[in-house]
């Protein structure tokens, strides 16, 4: 299955989507549109029961390059106050929304250059895979600008604050092992297994218990937010959920019977 535009390639193998960002002209820079056609797709994705992974990447040189600032047709018009607010409620803050929503897991495999936006792209995903030529950039410094996209809220979660702090403060290129030893990547690989391993990432994921990865992903995305009281009690929420589900009760199933657990995401 094929998307209504090439500048997001969509197809579904084997339960998994795979969204492939494709304007390798402009390292991948999203448009509001394409912006837009992706949330659509992550929502699709994450509603649709035969879909068990899914898989952002990139074409090209670059992973993402972030919002597409070239766009022509906004710099005359008047601008009040509340716009700029609202551009980024509804644009970057509702992308990386849809990604940490998203009820399956996410991998990135970050093919290149991931800057701003798609910098916070990447690191919204559940599992974070990159080629040895990646580059991860807060660039909002170097045009003077406030990140977005959910950044300063992300990168503390991941790396702390100090660490946070200077990689948006000096807005210099992250290499892709620098990016692992932070701990902002699950694993670097060379350029040309980067296909190969993703596929093998996500086939895996594609064949686990699909509910109970997303219960496990709530509660971990809600963890560093919550109390323990709290976050007890979601855990034993999740549990009681995930319980009535069939996979659990395979799961239990092919224990006792000593076989491996087939599972069907239901």
């Amino acid at each position: 299955m094929t998307g209504p535009t090439s500048e997001i390639t969509h197809t579904v193998t084997d339960g998994v989507t795979y969204l492939t960002l494709n304007r390798p002209e402009t390292l991948n820079a999203l448009t509001p549109p394409q912006r837009d056609q992706l949330i659509a797709l992550l929502a699709e994705a994450s509603a649709d029961p035969s879909v068990r992974a899914v898989v952002l990447t990139g074409t090209g040189r670059g992973f993402c390059a972030g919002a597409d600032l070239r766009g022509g047709g906004t710099a005359t018009a008047e601008r009040v106050a509340g716009d700029v607010a609202r551009t980024i409620r509804l644009g970057a803050q509702r992308l990386i929304a849809a990604v940490l929503d998203c009820e399956k897991p996410v991998i990135a495999a970050v093919n290149g250059t991931a800057a701003g936006l798609g910098a916070h792209l990447a690191l919204a995903c559940d599992l974070v895979l990159a080629a040895e030529s990646a580059r991860f950039i807060e660039v909002f410094v170097r045009r003077g600008l406030v990140p977005d996209g959910g950044g300063a809220y992300l990168l503390p979660r991941l790396i702390g604050p100090q660490r946070a702090k200077e990689l948006m403060f000096f807005g210099d290129a992250l290499t892709a092992t620098d990016a692992e030893r932070l701990g902002l990547v699950n694993r670097v690989v060379p350029d040309g297994e980067l296909e190969k391993t993703t596929r093998e990432w996500a086939r895996r994921l594609a064949t686990g218990p699909t509910r109970a990865l997303a219960l496990t992903k709530q509660l971990v995305n809600a963890s560093l937010d919550s109390d323990r009281t709290s976050a007890f009690a979601a855990e034993a929420a999740a549990q009681e959920i995930n319980m009535t589900t069939e996979d659990a009760r395979e799961g239990v199933a092919s224990f006792v019977e000593r076989r491996s657990p087939e599972y069907r995401g239901r």
